[in-house]
């Protein structure tokens, strides 16, 4: 997990300084931080989209039409049927209902520290760097002494201490939320001590502004791509942690997640038995969900750096004016068959 995030943070702190300069020329920060969240459909957002959505209300929408998850049958480890689409555990428990069930339990667990973890990072980050001096220099102690912290230790050993009794689904979200803001809070700070430089900053300032209004209206809006960005990657982050804790038998004790599902299914010698409609369900959810985020994130990396945005721009008016060029040279030899060959077809 720290790897992950310090892949993240040098992706991110890669176009903090670009995103700043284009805010700047663009004419202001709420018009370029709005504008810049407004981006063209691309095919990868298209599809995250489309991955994140279906997902997103089988998990909502699921529970209320499937049975009891935890009703005890004497039909167990059946393959998948009319009666049970998903088939059965070794006690007979419907596992599409636990599918559902545990698809909401580990969207719940990714929101919930997608948003703390955020706004951690986004008070550390953001209002240390303005304030600066004795603040700045507190909330920077504080973030690198947990980088320097491996995370995933730090995790387990925390989840460990935690009587299982208490271990529930908060409880699970606030340890993995705690242990995953640092990063993104360095990339907030580097790119707010950016902004903080420029002009329109200094001239609210200057006028009087109080610093709450300065930061929200002035500062904020130009870092709600890199915060938006941050949100996904937490997102991601916590889904697969809470899975690999729940795995080893350290998650939500009380819950239904896609990671207690692994569990029980390794428990229940899924594997060597064959129950592959037990174990390859929750997996490959896990997998959807974690590559549409990961899509959308690219798309986002893609409104964030102005290299990759025109990039884009660029192929596509190539794309167009190559279009362009074949409807003209066919037109061409259609009003004048004498013609010869257009220069690609002479190429070919």
């Amino acid at each position: 997990m720290t790897n992950l995030n310090s892949k993240a943070v040098a992706s991110a702190a890669d176009s903090a300084e670009m995103l700043a300069e284009t805010a700047e020329q663009d004419g202001g920060p709420v018009r370029s931080g709005w504008r810049m969240l407004l981006p063209t459909m691309t095919p990868w957002l298209a599809v995250g989209l489309i991955l994140i959505g279906s997902i997103t209300l089988f998990g909502l929408l699921g529970p209320f039409l499937v049975g009891d998850p935890t009703t005890i049958r004497d039909q167990g480890l059946t393959g998948p049927s009319s009666e049970f689409w998903l088939g059965t555990t070794q006690t007979g428990q419907d596992v599409l209902a636990q599918l559902a069930y545990a698809t909401r339990g580990s969207l719940q667990i990714g929101v919930i520290v997608g948003l703390l973890a955020t706004a951690l990072s986004s008070f550390f980050g953001i209002y240390g760097a303005y304030r600066g001096r004795a603040i700045d220099e507190a909330f920077s102690l504080l973030t690198n002494v947990f980088l320097v912290i491996p995370g995933l230790p730090l995790v387990i050993v925390i989840s460990g201490f935690v009587p299982q009794e208490s271990r529930g689904l908060w409880t699970i979200a606030v340890v993995l939320a705690v242990t995953s803001w640092a990063a993104a809070a360095r990339v907030l700070r580097a790119q707010t001590l950016s902004v903080r430089s420029r002009d329109y900053v200094a001239a609210s300032q200057v006028s009087g502004e109080r610093s709450w209004r300065v930061i929200v209206v002035e500062i904020l809006p130009n870092l709600l791509p890199v915060i938006a960005s941050q949100f996904v990657f937490a997102v991601i982050a916590a889904i697969l942690s809470e899975a690999g804790l729940s795995f080893i038998g350290l998650g939500a004790s009380n819950s239904s997640t896609l990671g207690t599902m692994l569990f029980y299914a390794q428990n229940g010698f899924a594997l060597p038995l064959g129950a592959w409609w037990w174990f390859i369900p929750p997996g490959l959810i896990i997998a959807l969900f974690g590559m549409g985020l990961s899509l959308v994130n690219f798309s986002i990396d893609e409104i964030i750096n102005p290299k990759l945005k025109n990039l884009r721009l660029h192929r596509k008016r190539a794309r167009r004016a190559l279009r362009l060029e074949r409807e003209l040279a066919r037109g061409t030899r259609a009003e004048n068959p004498a013609a010869g060959p257009t220069a690609e077809e002479s190429a070919r």
